[in-house]
C-alpha cells in the first residue's frame, strides 16, 4: 500500500484522527480534512506524508478546494473515509431549524460532496474505497438526537445507492456504525462508552484495505469488545 493516498474528514480529533493514525501506520498518505484549527495542524504533526486541509465539508466550494489539493499534491485517492459529523441534542419540539439542518448539512450533505469531488479520480483508477462512518444510530431511535439519527440513517441509504452505481466499476463503498465510543460527542448523551476510538479505526481499516470486494455496499455494526 506504500504510495496510496486516503482522504479522512474530520480527522483532527476521535475517529476521524484514529483512522488516519491507522491508515497511516499501513503506509498510506493521508490528507486530514478538518475546519480550520490549531487542533488540525496538531493532529498532521507525526503522520508521515500527510497534509491537512482546513475544509467545511458541508461547503461545496470548500470540498471542491480540498479535493483540487489532494489530487495536485498527493493524487487520486486509493480510500475516502467519510468521518465528520456533528450532533445537536434537543427533543423535536425544541429542536430549532437551524441545528437540524446544520446537522444534515455536515452529516448527510459533507458525506455526498466529499464522495463526489472524489469519485471522478477513483474511477479514473478503477480502484478504491469509500468508507463512510455512520453510527449505530443508523439502525434505531434516540430520545433527543432525531436530526443526527436521521441524517446517519441517511447516510447509510446514500451509501448503499453509491454502492449500486460503483458495480463493475473495481470500486467499492461501505459504512461502519459505532455504537458507544469514548469521543467527545458521547458526551451529553445517555451512553457508557463501550470502546475506543482506535477500535472503530481497525474497524474502518479493514472495510477501505482488507475487506473483500464482495462486501460492496455492507454496512458493519461495531458494538465493542
Amino acid at each position: 500500500m506504500m504510495g496510496d493516498v486516503a482522504v479522512v474528514s474530520g480527522a483532527s480529533r476521535g475517529i476521524g484522527l484514529a483512522c488516519a493514525e491507522a491508515l497511516t501506520r499501513r503506509g498510506l498518505r493521508v490528507a486530514l480534512l478538518a475546519p480550520a484549527s490549531a487542533r488540525l495542524a496538531r493532529a498532521e504533526v507525526g503522520l508521515d506524508g500527510s497534509l491537512a486541509i482546513p475544509c467545511d465539508v458541508s461547503s461545496e466550494a470548500d470540498v471542491g478546494r480540498a479535493a483540487d489539493a489532494v489530487l495536485a499534491r498527493l493524487g487520486a485517492p486509493r480510500v475516502v473515509v467519510a468521518n465528520a459529523g456533528i450532533v445537536r441534542r434537543g427533543r423535536v419540539e425544541r429542536l430549532s431549524i437551524d441545528d437540524f439542518d446544520r446537522t444534515l448539512a455536515v452529516n448527510l450533505r459533507g458525506t455526498f460532496l466529499l464522495t463526489r469531488a472524489l469519485l471522478p479520480a477513483m474511477r479514473r483508477e478503477r480502484r478504491g474505497r469509500v468508507v463512510a462512518v455512520a453510527s449505530i444510530s443508523a439502525t434505531l431511535g434516540t430520545d433527543g438526537a432525531s436530526a443526527y439519527n436521521a441524517s446517519k440513517w441517511a447516510v447509510v441509504g446514500f451509501v448503499k445507492s453509491l454502492a449500486e452505481e460503483l458495480r463493475g466499476s473495481g470500486l467499492q463503498a461501505m459504512t461502519v456504525n459505532p455504537g458507544a465510543v469514548d469521543t467527545d460527542m458521547l458526551r451529553g448523551s445517555p451512553y457508557t462508552p463501550q470502546m475506543t476510538a482506535a477500535d472503530v479505526a481497525g474497524v474502518v481499516t479493514y472495510a477501505a484495505l482488507d475487506a473483500p470486494d464482495a462486501m460492496n455496499g455492507a454496512s458493519l455494526d461495531v458494538f465493542g469488545p
